[in-house]
């Protein structure tokens, strides 16, 4: 008989745990600040041992680690889904809009997480540094959108660091607001402002792409 079964029983019980730490240690952060949680305390509210919590995450901050790189696989998969000849510009818009909506839509809780990140100095630095994969991870998917070289993908790597300029933008502005102004109403104004550098991005790597084909040797 398949053993199929019993390993997804497996997965399914591994990530009902996850996210019951999860949860439980957002929640907490959010409310108390990142200094005031400890990781028992955690443990505790889940109902688990600490030794569960260290099976799932080498620290609270990767808890939240976690979070942050939900959102970059979310973007990612989101520009990978978007048509072919959609606007360079309107495809990030939507791309960035995915983790706009995924904080907006869980308001004070996500509100607060946010917060958290740009207001502790380790959260904000591991931020900085998962940005900087998702700028490569988009720029990937950009330079297949573009039929540019990955390894010379000058014009990708541009319009994902202006895009992922943007989503910090928004986060920034919504965080300082305490909630008061609208993230996705925020991202549609950046990108307007945004719309005809991106653009411009595209149609440069379009032209260089039929000037590389066309050039003679």
């Amino acid at each position: 008989m398949s053993t199929h079964p019993e390993v997804s029983l497996a997965q399914r019980k591994r990530q009902l745990v996850s996210d019951e730490l999860t949860g439980a240690a957002l929640h907490l952060l959010a409310r108390k600040g990142f200094d005031a949680v400890t990781v028992d305390e955690i443990a505790s509210v889940a109902g688990v041992s600490k030794r569960t919590f260290f099976r799932y995450f080498a620290s609270k901050e990767d808890v939240v680690i976690q979070f942050l790189a939900e959102m970059g696989t979310n973007m990612r998969a989101e520009l990978a889904g978007r048509p072919a000849r959609e606007p360079l510009s309107l495809a990030l818009r939507h791309t960035v809009r995915v983790s706009v909506d995924a904080c907006a839509g869980h308001t004070e809780q996500a509100l607060r997480i946010v917060q958290l990140i740009l207001g502790t100095p380790a959260l904000l630095a591991r931020f900085l540094e998962r940005q900087a994969q998702w700028r490569d991870e988009l720029a990937e998917e950009l330079a297949a959108r573009l039929e540019l070289d990955p390894r010379a993908g000058l014009y990708a790597q541009l319009a994902a660091g202006i895009a992922l300029s943007a989503f910090s933008t928004v986060l920034q502005r919504w965080s300082t607001s305490g909630g008061a102004e609208d993230p996705t109403a925020l991202t549609d104004q950046v990108f307007a402002m945004i719309a005809p550098a991106l653009d411009a991005v595209a149609k440069s790597a379009s032209q260089e792409r039929v000037e590389g084909f066309t050039a003679p040797e």
